[in-house]
């Protein structure tokens, strides 16, 4: 995919760190050659964090993102700390902008201990150093730059693409299980929510994946699949629907033909699908008044019979026959504390990175709530999860342990 096409989601994250006055917003305007950020000699110019998508060469397109002051004080300061910090769930390369002239603070070495733990690959990069006059020894992740005479910005760039590419790996939603001239059946329902005129971002991504692997893409709505099966002279080797029309796709699918979903093949993506398909079972011990997290990563429109709002907790009501309570989060705001939630159902993550689903995840995990998503629930309610992940062989020790 080209800068223009390829979306944010699948774009390295970029993130710049640091205190308030240490030249963030100048370092981010020279990597970008724009002037993106307000550059101010007043602490805390950076409200908000500052996205921008743009190619970054050798490693392509890339999301820069500038944060507010780690350090910043007072009620509003605490509050762009916060935004600062969810920046980082969504960060695959950080970096650490420090002062060359003032020696690194507490502040600075918490950051360097949370890229640490968080496995965020990070570069410190000192700046101002048209003002320096001594001498300093730097670690092999570490640079020298001064964002107003132009030093060391293309070696910075080098230095991220770098990282970014050693921590990045090639993935596929469906290709690798693929062969040359396979046909794969996409049943792609059209309802009110979709986007007038398009496919939503799965669809496409999955039908790119496919001719990719110089497979055969057939698409198709859900009350044309039975006549384009009977219509294909080869029998398809695959099936993939939209999660919403699990059970009718099902019906009409022969038991030979592998059938999954959108919503299933992008938790491989986003690397959840084990524990995705290990958590859909808390909804068997769902008690009345008990509380599910349902979890997206867009904010789109909400329509009358929203997938998310309304026909999820319609079905998990109807399925469990318990009075489920409910809650929705959307776009970036995933609550911190997960307590109060017996279980979270989650969205494919499209719209988000693979770190930040992979950072909800875990943080599930750490609380101890089981994750499940869109899919897989689904799939579980309709009794067709071992059929829809049996595609991928892995899984058989897990839906073993899930049929006890």
């Amino acid at each position: 995919m080209d800068l223009n096409s390829t979306p944010s989601a699948g774009r390295v994250h970029i993130g710049f760190f640091g205190r308030r006055n240490s030249g963030k917003s100048s370092l981010v305007n020279a990597i970008t050659g724009q002037e993106l950020s307000v550059v101010s000699d007043v602490k805390g110019t950076t409200t908000d964090p500052v996205y921008k998508a743009m190619e970054l060469l050798p490693l392509g397109p890339v999301m820069i993102i500038d944060t507010p002051g780690i350090d910043d004080e007072g009620e509003l300061g605490l509050m762009r700390v916060k935004k600062a910090k969810q920046v980082l769930a969504k960060t695959d390369v950080a970096v650490l902008v420090a002062d060359i002239n003032s020696p690194l603070s507490e502040i600075e070495f918490d950051l360097i201990k949370t890229f640490t733990e968080n496995n965020v690959p990070f570069i410190v990069a000192y700046t101002k150093s048209d003002l320096y006059t001594g001498e300093k020894e730097l670690k092999q992740n570490e640079i020298i730059t001064s964002a107003k005479a132009n030093e060391g910005i293309f070696e910075l760039k080098e230095k991220i693409a770098h990282l970014a590419t050693d921590s990045t790996k090639e993935k596929h939603l469906v290709a690798d299980m693929l062969c040359e001239g396979d046909i794969v059946v996409l049943v792609t329902p059209i309802d009110s929510a979709a986007p007038k005129g398009r496919l939503i971002l799965p669809q496409q991504q999955t039908i790119r994946d496919i001719l990719d692997s110089d497979a055969l893409a057939v698409v198709v709505k859900e009350d044309k699949l039975k006549s384009a099966l009977n219509s294909l002279s080869e029998k398809p080797k695959m099936v993939i629907t939209d999660s919403q029309a699990f059970k009718n796709v099902a019906a009409d699918t022969p038991d030979d033909i592998l059938l999954t979903s959108f919503s299933i093949l992008m938790a491989r993506y986003k690397g959840v699908l084990d524990t995705a398909v290990s958590g859909i079972t808390a909804i068997e011990s769902l008690s009345d008044g008990d509380k599910i997290l349902i979890a997206e990563g867009c904010t789109h429109h909400r329509q009358c019979d929203d997938i998310g709002t309304v026909k999820l907790p319609r079905w998990i009501k109807s399925y469990t026959g318990k009075d489920i309570q409910f809650d929705f989060s959307s776009g970036t705001g995933f609550p911190e504390d997960l307590s109060q939630y017996k279980m979270i159902i989650h969205c494919g993550g499209c719209m988000l990175n693979d770190r930040e689903v992979n950072s909800r995840m875990k943080k599930a995990s750490l609380q101890g709530i089981p994750f499940t998503n869109y899919g897989i629930a689904i799939a579980y309610m309709n009794g067709i999860l071992k059929r829809s992940v049996e595609v991928f062989p892995h899984l058989k020790e897990i839906l073993d342990k899930i049929e006890k």
